[in-house]
């Protein structure tokens, strides 16, 4: 380590507190009925159902989301045994990872203890207050007693992670390997240089997906292990002993088809390399030096397939790609063990998801890297958000699927959406909105069909059945950006296509565009030239048409080109006299939404009572109710302004206009969305909790409000919302990620849907 990543690790780790964990309340304290309710006297009542009946801890506690990483420090990240105490760093640096991944909540423990019947007495006494225990870099062979032990007599999963982790991890990318070279595991040869328990418990995975015994020749410090050796022996080593004359690891490697290395830097040369069968797997896991470093591989054989522990290099093995996943889908069936069901449906779906194409969020945080199926993508990156579904629905679907499932889940398809949110805050809120949209998916036409970010989002919308897309791009654009990306749609199978320089449609398309507009300064040629090239205005007239039921741009360019074009095709509802927007923001705490974001720079009260009762309709659509509170400098009369006058006049029109809204206002951004401090200055107000609609006096402060709470809030964005359009039309911005897109598809054919039933003006 260099002097520089020692000081900036020290620092990581002692600012701006020191450690990397603490304890936060999910519940509130602040009254003394919370008091009473968190403790004395009313905590009796789980303790005493609990008493009744012990499975209702999970109900009750936090113990069925909560694992213990426990270790003694004995074999610790590559340092060794250097105790209990030093350790504890690597321990808490497991609970963030826990968190962070799987949103598991993890305490570590560090027992001062070697012997092994007092470290299994310690830990199995703790079984009441955790769901699942993980043991860490605790040496071999005693880890491997430890963990059978503990097994045998805690009710809980109990996992080693180095052991079990690793080789779930290797063997999914051992068995893309042989589904990428085409080869059998029967036919190929492994050599694993170490025999601690990594090596042991990858090669017993490894054998329990197919891969003989008798083709595996392990070796440690020294040498092979074969059949009547005494040496260094135990019952782990022996189990894998090979009736073989090789002696030495040089000797093994000759013809060998595989190596796995997991024991130190540099035991590996280039001559052993070039002695290895064509196109081997050479799986490098020493770190951070590797037996052997990938560039020596690569020049002593230019065709092989490279693995090591680094992230410098591609296919990682990384122990974070499984861990925190095994355990949540253990933990939300409650499981009484991890078994090797449950480990080898780990592995199934880890080699699964390298096959697919990556979303928007992998390629992003991995941009330069291959991240296409192949030599160099055998195992999926550890920032993939699909791993969080993925793997926990199939390790829980294994652990009811043997019979250790205490708590079975019984809707799969609401689990996956559970776990998405974590990933995905908005599907929480999009929910409602995806369910109406795959009821009855509409024609959704994308302006920026030739944009990477547009595809991504295109294929998640037609594998999620939430629109009938139409992209609108040239043919072989498309086409070598769908290759190009590995996505598995397919043009005129999966969607329809607009190629704006050979569409049938070109004449009549600029003859109605030119009709709309020849009264504002477009003569037939201007009419052809802004439909050859501008691809709103296309998705703009194929609503119009009746060739697409809604819109989606702005992804690409300024946002008011975007809007003109909008409005001057498809025009304003007959009860609508100007066109605004909505934006939402999950927050942690809660859905909020607010206008006018975008549009208009300082409405009138009039304008601001449409654009509340635009702004109420659509948060309805997304299954709440609109609490609406008109912000301003001023509380309920404290200031005479020009502003603050224009938002009571907006209150009493939105009062006569539409009685049924539950609106007030003028007031502050703290009265709005607390209601204590609302109460206190407005005992009367006919608003009740917190607002979750914000109507902005003007463009500015909506804006600024908005940017804000979006950085600054940690918020996630939905929309903009497009307020008062004739049909449904929505334009985003440049700033919109693939998520933002599939959401806002999602919420177009909701929109088309209501305007097919002709419900949109009914408030």
């Amino acid at each position: 380590m260099d002097e520089s990543l020692k000081e900036n690790a020290l620092e990581y780790h002692k600012l701006p507190k020191p450690g990397k964990i603490e304890i936060t309340p999910t519940t509130p304290l602040e009254t003394q009925k919370d008091l009473s309710l968190a403790y004395s006297p009313g905590v009796a009542a789980p303790c005493l159902e609990i008493e009744k009946d012990p499975s209702k801890v999970t109900d009750y506690t936090a113990r069925g989301n909560m694992v213990a990483v426990i270790s003694n420090g004995t074999a610790v990240l590559g340092l060794g045994n250097i105790g209990a105490l030093a350790a504890k760093p690597v321990m808490e640096g497991k609970c963030v990872l826990f968190k962070k991944f799987a949103n598991i909540d993890a305490i570590d423990i560090e027992v001062d203890e070697k012997n092994i019947d007092e470290f299994v007495e310690t830990v199995a006494r703790l079984e009441p207050s955790f769901g699942g225990i993980n043991l860490e870099d605790i040496k071999a062979p005693e880890c491997f007693e430890i963990e059978r032990r503990l097994r045998e007599r805690m009710n809980i999963p109990v996992f080693h992670d180095d052991q079990h982790g690793t080789a779930i991890i290797v063997t999914a990318a051992f068995r893309n390997w042989l589904h990428y070279t085409g080869k059998k595991a029967q036919d190929v040869k492994l050599v694993t240089s170490g025999a601690g328990a990594a090596a042991i418990a990858c090669l017993t995975l490894l054998v329990e997906s197919g891969l003989p015994k008798e083709n595996i020749i392990l070796c440690d410090s020294k040498g092979v292990v074969y059949k009547g050796r005494s040496e260094g022996m135990n019952p782990q080593k022996e189990q894998f002993a090979t009736d073989t004359t090789h002696r030495t690891i040089g000797d093994a490697m000759k013809g060998a088809n595989a190596f796995l290395g997991l024991s130190g830097p540099g035991l590996i040369t280039k001559d052993m390399i070039r002695s290895m069968d064509e196109a081997p797997l050479v799986m490098t896991l020493a770190n951070p030096t590797p037996e052997i470093m990938p560039e020596d591989t690569k020049e002593a054989k230019p065709d092989a397939v490279i693995c090591t522990g680094r992230s410098d290099y591609p296919n990682q093995v990384n122990n974070v790609l499984g861990f925190p996943y095994i355990f949540k889908g253990a933990l939300d069936v409650a499981a009484t063990s991890i078994n090797e069901e449950m480990k080898l449906a780990c592995v199934d779906a880890i080699a699964m998801l390298a096959r697919k194409e990556a979303p928007e969020e992998v390629a992003t945080i991995y941009a330069g890297e291959s991240l296409e199926f192949g030599p160099e993508y055998l195992i999926p990156k550890p920032f993939d958000p699909r791993l969080i579904v993925d793997l926990p629905c199939a390790v829980a679907k294994a652990a009811m699927e043997t019979g250790v499932a205490t708590r079975p889940i019984e809707d799969f398809e609401k689990y996956a959406s559970t776990l998405e949110a974590f990933f995905f805050r908005t599907t929480l809120v999009m929910r409602p909105l995806f369910t109406k949209a795959k009821a009855n998916p509409k024609r959704v036409a994308y302006c920026d069909g030739e944009e990477e970010k547009t595809l991504r989002a295109v294929q998640i919308v037609i594998d999620d059945g939430l629109a009938k897309p139409i992209v609108i791009g040239r043919h072989d654009v498309v086409q070598t950006r769908i290759k190009r990306m590995r996505l598995r749609m397919e043009i005129d199978k999966d969607f329809e296509l607009v190629d704006p320089e050979k569409d049938r449609r070109f004449r009549d398309y600029w003859q109605t565009y030119h009709t709309l507009m020849e009264r504002k300064g477009v003569t037939p040629t201007l009419a052809k030239s802004l439909v050859r090239t501008k691809p709103t205005i296309i998705g703009a007239l194929m609503v119009h048409k009746g060739d697409a039921d809604a819109v989606i741009c702005g992804t690409v360019g300024n946002f008011n080109k975007h809007l003109k074009h909008i409005v001057d095709i498809i025009g304003l509802r007959p009860d609508v006299k100007t066109v605004a927007t909505m934006n939402g923001m999950l927050l942690n705490k809660g859905m909020f939404f607010m206008s006018d974001t975008y549009v208009n720079a300082n409405p009138t009260a009039e304008e601001l009572c449409e654009i509340t009762m635009l702004a109420a309709e659509k948060v309805k659509r997304f299954g709440i109710a609109p609490k609406i509170a008109l912000v301003s400098h001023s509380n309920f009369g404290s200031h005479r302004t020009e502003s603050a006058e224009k938002m009571r006049k907006a209150r009493t029109l939105i009062q006569d206009s539409y009685p049924d809204l539950e609106v007030d206002g003028e007031m502050n951004a703290d009265a709005a969305l607390c209601e204590k401090i609302r109460d206190e200055n407005m005992p009367n107000t006919t608003l009740s909790g917190a607002a979750n609609l914000l109507i902005m006096p003007d463009v500015d402060s909506a804006n600024i409000s908005f940017n804000m709470l979006k950085v600054l809030g940690d918020g996630l964005p939905i929309g903009p919302i497009l307020l008062g359009t004739l049909l449904p039309a929505h334009v985003l911005t440049p700033a919109a990620t693939v998520r933002a897109i599939v959401n806002m598809s999602a919420y177009a054919t909701v929109s088309a849907q209501i305007y097919e039933d002709g419900q949109e003006y009914r408030f």
